[in-house]
């Protein structure tokens, strides 16, 4: 540790707030939340690092599993794309790289439609987007996997912000809380694994969320599955656009905490049948009330 814990100031309830003591403090943005994670639960520190690990190890086994997946979930309406996508990555527009990714977080989708092992990452639905940019980061940037555990800290920390200023469930704030949110967590994780700033950090979270604000929450036959699975594929890409951004020098016009109090008047300004209920968007289609007719027959 570089700079004792009993010295860390971990009182933070903005992403401003917390880049500015990883400033302040000259230590990774990591360190913070580490700390306060330390000075809330009063575990030690290998205690909380070995638990993120373990996370970590569930995450990267449900990527392995989802790119070779075939079973359909019972609603028949997913399954098998991940393995798809993962086969077509060396001939995609967007590069090796990218298309494993959005491979990778539709796989852990399926994994998680079929009743298999995920880490809600903040959420079950959005729970491809945090692990794939990052394994897609392990991959070519060949890390180890204790940095990547310090960046699900640093994720970690730009969730904490959003959960205690909008919300990070579909229900509140519509899917712009759920894969918004992970976007901007991996955003910022991987920024950092490219050793960026704190400051470069919220501006990753920022340009990630701010292409997300809006996106609605309407689940075809109320199952976490169409669009969601989907989604998360690209929502990782868009995580990783923003990375790179910030990375080449963009900055957001938009500060990320007002992006983030954005997302929250949008979330309480979209109608109950957006946020989760299945009663409006692609939930009514006449294809989803098809699906929902076979699923749930009378």
């Amino acid at each position: 540790m570089r700079k004792g814990y009993e010295m860390i100031q971990v009182n933070f309830n903005t992403v401003a707030e917390l880049m500015a003591l990883a400033e302040s403090q000259q230590v990774p943005v990591h360190e913070i939340v580490l700390a306060r994670e330390m000075h809330d639960s009063q575990r030690s520190r290998g205690d909380i690092l070995q638990e993120m690990l373990r996370n970590w190890q569930v995450m990267q086994e449900s990527i392995e599993r989802g790119i070779q997946n075939t079973e359909r979930s019972l609603s028949g309406m997913t399954g098998g794309d991940a393995k798809k996508l993962y086969a077509y990555r060396e001939q995609g527009y967007m590069g090796e790289a990218a298309v494993s990714a959005a491979a990778y977080a539709v796989g852990i989708s399926e994994v998680n439609a079929v009743m298999g092992r995920i880490v809600a990452c903040p959420t079950a639905g959005s729970c491809g987007i945090v692990p794939a940019a990052l394994y897609a980061a392990k991959k070519q940037r060949h890390l180890a996997d204790a940095d990547i555990v310090l960046a699900l800290l640093t994720a970690a920390g730009i969730g904490m912000v959003i959960d205690q200023n909008a919300s990070i469930a579909g229900a509140a704030g519509g899917c712009q809380a759920e894969c918004g949110t992970a976007a901007g967590m991996a955003a910022a994780a991987l920024v950092e694994l490219a050793d960026g700033t704190p400051a470069m950090i919220g501006t990753a979270a920022a340009l990630a969320i701010k292409n997300l604000l809006g996106l609605v929450c309407d689940p075809v036959a109320g199952l976490v599955e169409v669009p969601c699975v989907k989604r998360n594929g690209f929502a990782t890409v868009v995580a990783m656009t923003a990375a790179d951004m910030t990375l080449a020098g963009i900055e957001s016009v938009i500060p990320v905490d007002e992006v983030i109090a954005a997302m929250n008047e949008i979330g309480r300004a979209l109608p109950k049948s957006l946020r989760e209920t299945s009663e409006a968007g692609l939930a009514v289609t006449p294809t989803a009330k098809a699906i929902e007719k076979r699923v749930y027959p009378d």
